[in-house]
């Protein structure tokens, strides 16, 4: 019997990915208005080469690229970039459409809700307060509390399943990327649940299968009566 369900962050609660290229666009629009002598979709494929060098999350990726593009740290465009940046990622902070009233099913129906994120621990709570759905989770297992152990290593899952107190088989896992989250949670012996609607395209060729898929998360409610 399912007792649990536990959730990805990125991607699969929020939409990440559109809220970073956004933002990276905007950011980048700013720097070239500063003064930044390079055509905008040049820029943009050298910072997003440096994302993969450093890291998506990682927090200094426009000094990173004003460095290795000019040479050195130009203030008046990092600071317009930085501005232009976090207003648009102030926009784009929100859940899906259905996350909340999926949630709020979840919860009415006896499920425990937990989150387990690769992402850094204060990236994630503020992005938690920014969707107003920090309550709903008793349980958020971050990349800070896994001590740097990242998805698919079995340590955050089995984080959360400690905290919870339950077993993998009383859990379902809902996830974007078949590589991390349904590789690790399946591994355990959860059941797995691919978030199609944000799947990540880098995530296709992972050899674990996840047990269903969903393009809404609302569907998540009818795969939990299946289960049953």
């Amino acid at each position: 019997m399912i007792k649990a369900v536990l959730f990805d962050l990125d991607n699969t609660l929020v939409d990440f990915l559109r809220m970073k290229r956004t933002s990276v666009d905007a950011a980048v629009s700013a720097m070239i208005d500063a003064g930044l002598p390079m055509k905008k979709e040049k820029a943009l494929k050298v910072l997003w080469d440096l994302y993969d060098d450093y890291g998506i999350e990682y927090g200094s990726i426009l000094q990173e690229f004003l460095k290795k593009t000019q040479g050195k740290i130009d203030y008046n465009m990092l600071s317009r970039g930085i501005i232009a940046y976090r207003r648009v990622k102030a926009g784009f902070l929100e859940p899906y459409p259905h996350v909340i009233s999926t949630l709020i099913r979840l919860k009415e129906k006896g499920y425990r809700l937990a989150v387990v994120s690769d992402a850094p621990r204060m990236r994630a709570w503020l992005r938690l307060a920014a969707m107003k759905i920090t309550d709903f989770f008793e349980v958020v297992i971050t990349m800070d509390d896994a001590k740097g152990s990242l998805k698919p290593d079995p340590l955050p899952y089995r984080m959360a399943l400690s905290k919870l107190g339950l077993r993998p088989e009383e859990c379902i896992f809902v996830g974007d990327n078949t590589n991390r989250d349904i590789l690790g949670a399946g591994n355990l012996g959860m059941k797995t649940v691919l978030a199609k609607y944000g799947e990540w395209s880098g995530s296709k060729d992972s050899s674990k299968k996840p047990d269903y898929e969903i393009t809404d998360i609302s569907q998540l409610l009818g795969v939990l009566e299946k289960i049953k």
